[in-house]
């Protein structure tokens, strides 16, 4: 079962998150946007699976984060200063971010 989040913070240029089981993951914001999973990121199949990832390009805006809001109890939806807001990172994809944390 992926822990939960206790607490997460924006420290700096780092998103810093507090799991139930003790870990702490602290992504940089600019990998968490080109991590985004929405379909504007990264495209939508159709219904045979196909689908190509689109060309997304960045500004300096797109890396700073304006606010943010948990969505339920499944995920966490960032609104970055570029006006981009249709991402949902579940819980779960936040954690597998972190390469030093481990699936409980």
């Amino acid at each position: 079962m992926t822990p939960q989040i206790k607490n997460l913070q924006i420290i700096g240029k780092e998103l810093a998150i507090a799991w139930s089981d003790g870990h702490e993951s602290y992504l940089l914001l600019e990998d968490v946007r080109k991590a985004c999973p929405c379909a504007v990121c990264n495209g939508e199949p159709d219904v045979l699976g196909r689908g190509e990832k689109p060309e997304v390009k960045h500004t300096s805006a797109s890396f700073e984060l304006d606010s943010y809001e948990m969505v339920g109890g499944y995920g966490w939806q960032p609104k970055w200063a570029d006006g981009h807001s249709t991402g949902i990172f579940s819980v779960g994809y936040l954690r597998r971010l972190d390469p030093a944390a481990t699936e409980a």
